[in-house]
């Protein structure tokens, strides 16, 4: 049976009992539904008899324990979209397709008793009088406007969990800062965070899915302060136990602009059950972005003009990436290697189809004794330059035959695959003879100390060079995937061989493919 495209699940144990139950529960759902999993907690609700009547969750420290196992519970199923109603008046973003429920409250058939709770669960009833039972434990503190700032990358649990016990405390605005342009510069992966637009478009999304009651205030920051440092009306800040400093930080910058210091709220963090040796013990948005290297990030180009054999990869990286050890570990998996580096030099040499044609447009001066071209020389008489448009217009084309002609000899070999390591891939427009594009990423300052390591240069020049060249985000814009050396070589294999094996799948299902 396919997965329905949304559900609601109903837990009717009493909330201190749902972190012993929430991983059974959200494993029986993972299953069922694909998409958005709403979870509506009503303990102590009765099944039988007349239509049972729902209540909001109470705001309760024993709610937040509920929480934190359902969101944590639901790490352990990459890609279930769990959410965790809070309020009233929903208007959910996807009505649910399949109502489920725990057996905690009789035995009635859970499909007719979420049946008859659709209307007042999803669709936002008048709240009537509270269940039985749950309901007298110690409340959670009440602030008017609460603000809690974050990347908040590819929504996650420990997201949602910081974000529902903002909903919580707050009984009329909750302020979110997004972080933002120079505020993501160090972050791990920083190509592959979601553009601010998006990211807040599933925080607006989630919140008014599960509080609907509340002021949603979202707004980027340039800043680590953002306007938590400055805006009047705020009373609480929500912290976890890493971002507490951050909260300590706000406050000291409040009392510096005459205004009182926030109360800080903190929540726990979440463990992942999932996490590999190099990602974080907690989930955390750069453990996602680490799962998604060697993944298909966008569709293969439409190319009806590539033969589909043999299936050309464009290998491109920027200075320092670690792109030629990729390269070498996908012809250790049996793929063709084309280095446009190597064909470059080849170009330039005496007889080469480019050597006369450079030779006549920048002079004698660019050649060494033995009359081949220095291009140490010729690179510092373009770089910087116009001039290096009137190179490059010579050799890119020359580069491109020479790789075609490259391509001809793989296919004739009976390969597969080919590489193609280019550094200038985009720059050269040479993504047009590949079927996808490839990209090697490294942080600027990693790239600048292998620069340093391998070529000797200060590390002004190492910055120079980097930033003369097409950025990280630039290739990765255009890219189908995307891999990382920043960790052991060990740890690079293994994307490696992940990015192979799914590209073996693709060309499995591929038109013309033996298994179609």
């Amino acid at each position: 049976m396919a997965p329905f495209p949304s559900g609601l699940l109903v837990l009717t144990a009493p909330l201190g009992s749902v972190p012993g139950r929430a991983a059974a529960a959200l494993a029986a759902a993972a299953g069922l539904v694909a998409g958005p999993l709403y979870v509506h907690l009503q303990p102590g609700l009765l099944l039988g008899g007349s239509a049972p009547l729902p209540a909001a969750p109470p705001p309760a420290p024993v709610l937040l324990r509920a929480l934190a196992a359902l969101y944590s519970a639901a790490a352990a199923h990459r890609g279930l979209d769990v959410r965790v109603l809070l309020g009233h008046g929903h208007r959910l973003a996807e009505p649910p397709r399949v109502l489920l429920a725990d057996g905690g409250g009789g035995d009635e058939d859970p499909v007719s008793f979420g049946l008859r709770q659709l209307a007042a669960a999803a669709y936002g009833c008048p709240p009537p009088g509270c269940p039985p039972c749950c309901w007298a434990t110690p409340t959670l503190p009440a602030y008017p406007d609460v603000v809690v700032g974050g990347t908040f990358d590819r929504l996650h649990g420990a997201h949602r969990l910081l974000l529902s016990a903002c909903c919580l405390l707050a009984r009329r605005r909750l302020l979110v800062g997004v972080a933002d342009g120079e505020l993501l510069r160090h972050k791990v992966l920083k190509e592959l965070i979601e553009p601010y637009e998006l990211r807040a478009a599933k925080l607006r999304e989630f919140l008014a899915d599960v509080q609907p009651a509340v002021l949603y205030d979202i707004v980027p920051l340039a800043d680590p302060y953002g306007p938590a440092a400055t805006d009047p009306e705020l009373s609480c800040i929500v912290v976890s136990e890493e971002t507490r400093k951050g909260g300590e930080a706000v406050n000291k910058k409040r009392l510096e602009n005459g205004l009182a210091a926030l109360e800080l709220f903190e929540i726990q963090l979440i463990k992942d059950p999932e996490h590999s040796r190099n990602e974080e013990e907690k989930i955390s948005s750069s453990s996602l972005r680490q799962r998604l290297l060697g993944t298909l990030l966008r569709p293969p180009r439409e190319a009806p003009t590539l033969p589909p054999r043999p299936y050309v990869i464009g290998l491109t990286g920027g200075t320092g990436s670690g792109k030629t050890s990729i390269a070498r570990l996908l012809g250790q998996l049996g793929a063709f290697l084309i280095d446009a580096d190597k064909l470059g030099h080849a170009a330039y040499l005496p007889g080469g189809p480019a050597y006369e044609r450079v030779l006549a447009a920048f002079g004698a001066e660019i050649l060494s004794e033995d009359g081949t071209i220095n291009r140490k020389v010729l690179g510092a008489k373009v770089f910087g330059n116009q001039r290096l448009k009137s190179l490059t217009d010579i050799v890119w084309p020359e580069i491109a035959r020479l790789v075609r002609k490259e391509i001809g000899e793989a296919d004739a070999q009976g390969k597969a695959v080919c590489v193609l390591d280019a550094a200038v891939l985009l720059e050269a427009g040479w993504q047009e003879m590949v079927h996808e594009v490839w990209t090697a990423v490294i942080p600027e300052e990693e790239a600048v100390k292998r620069i340093m390591d391998r070529d000797g240069l200060s590390e002004g020049a190492a910055h120079s060079r980097l930033r003369s060249q097409m950025s990280n985000s630039q290739r990765v814009e255009q890219s189908q995937v995307v891999l990382c050396t920043l960790w052991e070589p060990e740890i690079t294999r293994k994307q490696v061989e992940k990015a192979w094996a799914l590209l073996q799948q693709r060309l499995s299902h591929a038109p013309g493919s033996p298994s179609r």
